[in-house]
């Protein structure tokens, strides 16, 4: 069993042409010895959004802290602490923090993508 902090984890910084604002958080992954599932904690700081994109596996988020805009490929509608996410394979996703607190959420993932 390996039991950690988030506090403890390394922040990976995610800035790049199409994401702006945000941090990622490996929480247990292949490093913790998990061959199945990774699961990661993003922070989108205000203004900050992920990539809108797509990818042929699903993932499941969790929205731990604040709010913030899941973008899908029928519309938007806004998410809060509480909140649970299913992300199909291969649906275009994105998610946006336009607000003016930090927004959280568990991203957990299959390992073999």
């Amino acid at each position: 069993m390996i039991i950690k902090k988030i506090s403890d984890v390394e922040k990976t910084k995610m800035d790049d042409s199409m994401t702006k604002g945000v941090t990622r958080q490996i929480l247990i992954g292949e490093n913790d010895g998990s061959n199945d599932i990774i699961m990661r904690l993003f922070t989108v700081a205000p203004k900050g959004n992920s990539a809108h994109h797509t990818h042929n596996f699903e993932h499941l988020v969790y929205v731990e802290k604040g709010r913030g805009i899941a973008v899908y490929e029928s519309g938007e509608k806004e998410i809060k602490a509480g909140d649970i996410v299913f992300v199909k394979p291969n649906e275009i996703h994105q998610f946006k923090n336009p607000f003016d607190e930090e927004f959280q959420f568990i991203c957990v993932i299959p390992n073999k993508v």
